[in-house]
């Protein structure tokens, strides 16, 4: 996918190069100004943030760049490294192994195999009518029901309603087909973008905590804040769309949303496990899992609403 100076792809990367430039910049100013360049707790987890988000933005223009299979080659591996996570304390038993590696080299290659060939009636059915069935008779045969039964939410989870993203990339929408990376671009960058303002709103005028039992750093505030500007956000990115400027506010509003939702729903199964992150494996960010679980229920809604021709 090349950018030119008429594509809005070039605008895009250059604004996201921008920002993060500036965050960049305001970071290490923080630091010297705030704290003398000497550590500081919440300087430092910013500016690691800020770090990993460069990472981040990086590998996601690269698989923008391969085009489908690019962009399915990535959301694979995020799958991967999130059931990976999710699963961890279900997979220590030998037949749990085992399982668990039928769905890591078998269930997952599947399923974004489907994607990649555009098979929606397959990847839509797969891994609910056939993966979790043959899963859940393993499970009674072998006892451990329970320990199964976590490993198919992980699949449904970081698997089946991931994989929903790079499924964008694939839709037949009519009239719609040099949107199809653009309407990916806007899933990610409002959903993206809602957490990033939730997190600075609420450090900037959070006070009342909105779920403290589930998640006590989300505040009323921040999660206000950040659907909102990430409302605006939407409406910014229209011109990208098929979407006017009404239908993309809307539309981002329900994004970031259904973000902070899922978002919330993954923090509460955090809760109940006694964990605060799912992994490390992204600095500042916990695991792979912590990145994306705002995608798990924002990524299948935009997906159906956009098959189903059905516009805010």
């Amino acid at each position: 996918m090349s950018a030119t100076p008429l594509d809005p792809t070039f605008y895009l990367v250059t604004a996201i190069g921008g920002v993060l430039v500036l965050a960049s910049l305001v970071g290490f100013g923080l630091k010297a100004l705030v704290a003398g360049m000497r550590p500081h707790a919440g300087l430092d987890n910013l500016n690691a943030r800020i770090q990993a988000w460069w990472i981040l933005a990086a590998l996601f223009g690269l698989a923008l760049a391969g085009g489908t299979p690019g962009v399915c080659a990535l959301f694979a591996l995020a799958s991967f490294m999130a059931l990976r996570e999710f699963a961890a304390p279900a997979a220590g038993a030998a037949g749990n192994r085992v399982l668990l590696r039928l769905a890591l080299f078998v269930v997952l290659p599947l399923q974004y195999a489907f994607v990649w060939a555009g098979w929606h009636a397959a990847f839509a059915l797969f891994i609910p009518a056939v993966a979790l069935p043959l899963l859940a008779g393993a499970g009674a045969a072998r006892g451990s029901r329970r320990e199964v039964a976590r490993l198919g939410a992980g699949l449904v989870i970081c698997v089946y309603l991931v994989s929903h993203v790079p499924a964008l990339m694939t839709l037949d929408v009519a009239g719609d087909g040099e949107h199809r990376v653009h309407r990916l671009v806007f899933l990610v960058l409002v959903v993206q973008g809602s957490d990033v303002l939730q997190y600075l709103w609420g450090k900037l005028a959070g006070r009342r905590r909105i779920a403290p039992r589930l998640s006590p750093s989300k505040t009323v505030a921040g999660t206000v804040g950040g659907i909102l500007s990430a409302t605006m956000l939407g409406a910014l990115l229209a011109p990208i769309t098929p979407f006017t400027v009404a239908q993309a506010a809307r539309m981002a509003f329900i994004l970031a949303l259904l973000g902070f939702c899922g978002g919330l729903a993954m923090s509460a199964l955090k809760r109940r496990r006694g964990i605060k992150d799912w992994g490390s494996a992204i600095r500042g960010h916990g695991g792979v899992l912590d990145r994306i679980d705002s995608l798990c229920l924002s990524a299948p809604a935009y997906f159906y609403l956009l098959w189903l021709g059905w516009m805010p």
